[in-house]
């Protein structure tokens, strides 16, 4: 089956060369994309073949989120957590950690669903996640995969092990990821953050991905707590505990966040060939602060840390707050929000081929060149005028809506479980 996309205004993802074009997309996860001059009649398409009439809307490569957190889509409008949070670590004490005690296996469905719909909708098909239920462990990841899968989205998925919730959580976080991986399964060996991850956990997990031929996934320096936890219990800053475990030697490894880092660990990341991502919009709901990125490494990326699934939102967010922190440009933000798919492609995973495309109703009021596409990039596009999505060459979004699965029976789970969920958190079960 071959799907044509008729009258296209086709912009290259990479170079930004603008074409009045006709597509042809295979689909599956290796299937290609062809520019052509001529659809086939209709007498030469076979029967499993479909024609999609673009009349002139942009087309380009749909968008990939470096790092999401799914498990937090039913925490929104939760009930008030029991004590209001003064600080990062209170966020976490009495918000986060306390929703993801209360997760079991229907919840993690729901909220990997949901988010996948609401992805899909955004002009996301492919994410990198960081999952985490202490109490609903075994299986969680496969869940999240499934519930992805049928959307039509890509991933890679991890779970976030720490040593909060005790041995057993930790082993069965050790144990869940290595059967996900032995499984055929692309994805890391996810750790909250240093001040949760003991000298133990952080060697058996840089064995693991050393194992599977993969990297960590884990937040680094969010907060000024991180670095200050370090110091106070090993003798020093996050970077520097990390590189001499061999946690920063893989190109596949990505650390979130990265806002306070000294000269020192800026200089060391430099020299390693890990990832690092951006959640501008996170750091200043935690009220963290924010920092800049181009001296830091030319690896870097652009997440949501689960504030939400627009990918679009996340990278005029992160050019505003640029302004102040590096003086940073259109172009630069659009290589960053680029970025993943170069750090998907280097991991080997699928799902992130030509054949995954967005269609954009924007009819900009000036004219549209390679030459100023940025400019539209960062002042203009929206997720607003994603109107179709096809991915792995399947159309799952067509016109404002996902047709790949029921809209109104994904939200109405999610609405259920939700409660559930909300239920836990007011009679404080965790």
């Amino acid at each position: 089956m071959t799907l044509f996309l008729r009258n296209t205004n086709y912009l290259n993802a990479d170079t930004l060369e603008l074409r009045k074009t006709h597509l042809a997309v295979e689909p599956g996860p290796a299937g290609g994309l062809t520019l052509c001059d001529d659809i086939p009649s209709d007498g030469e398409l076979s029967v499993r073949d479909k024609v999609v009439e673009c009349r002139g809307r942009l087309v380009t490569k749909s968008f990939a989120c470096g790092h999401h957190h799914i498990y937090s889509t039913l925490a929104r409008g939760m009930p008030a957590p029991p004590q209001i949070p003064a600080n990062f670590l209170e966020v976490l004490k009495y918000v986060w950690w306390r929703v993801d005690k209360c997760l079991d296996r229907d919840m993690i469905k729901a909220s990997a669903q949901a988010s996948a719909l609401y992805m899909a909708k955004h002009g996301v098909t492919f994410c990198i996640d960081h999952h985490s239920s202490p109490y609903a462990i075994e299986g969680s990841l496969e869940t999240i995969a499934q519930a992805f899968e049928k959307i039509g989205l890509g991933h890679l998925l991890c779970y976030e092990n720490s040593c909060r919730d005790g041995q057993d959580c930790m082993e069965a976080g050790l144990a869940e990821t290595d059967a996900y991986l032995s499984s055929g399964r692309k994805g890391h060996i996810g750790l909250h953050a240093s001040f949760t991850v003991d000298d133990n956990l952080l060697k058996k997990s840089v064995a693991l991905a050393r194992k599977h031929g993969t990297g960590l996934h884990i937040h680094v320096a969010e907060d000024l707590a991180d670095q200050e936890h370090c110091l106070k219990t090993y003798g020093k800053r996050v970077i520097q505990r990390l590189y001499e475990f061999g946690a920063l030697e893989s190109p596949h490894t990505i650390l979130g966040h990265c806002v306070f880092l000294d000269d020192n660990e800026r200089k060391r990341l430099r020299e390693s060939p890990v990832w690092v991502v951006q959640n501008v919009e996170s750091n200043q709901n935690n009220n963290v602060g924010v920092t800049g990125y181009t001296e830091l490494t030319d690896n870097v990326m652009l997440g949501t840390d689960g504030m939400h699934s627009d990918m679009l939102r996340s990278a005029k967010a992160a050019y505003l707050a640029g302004q102040n922190t590096e003086g940073v440009s259109p172009d630069q933000m659009y290589k960053r929000f680029r970025n993943a798919h170069r750090f998907i492609k280097t991991i080997g995973a699928q799902g992130d081929g030509a054949n995954n495309l967005v269609i954009l109703d924007y009819d900009s009021p000036t004219q549209i060149t390679s030459e100023n596409f940025t400019g539209h990039f960062i002042y203009g596009l929206e997720s607003s005028h994603v109107r179709s999505v096809i991915a792995q060459g399947k159309m799952i979004v067509e016109e404002g809506r996902v047709i790949s699965v029921d809209e109104a029976e994904i939200l109405a789970y999610a609405r259920e479980q939700g409660l559930r969920l909300w239920k836990k958190l007011e009679a404080d079960i965790v």
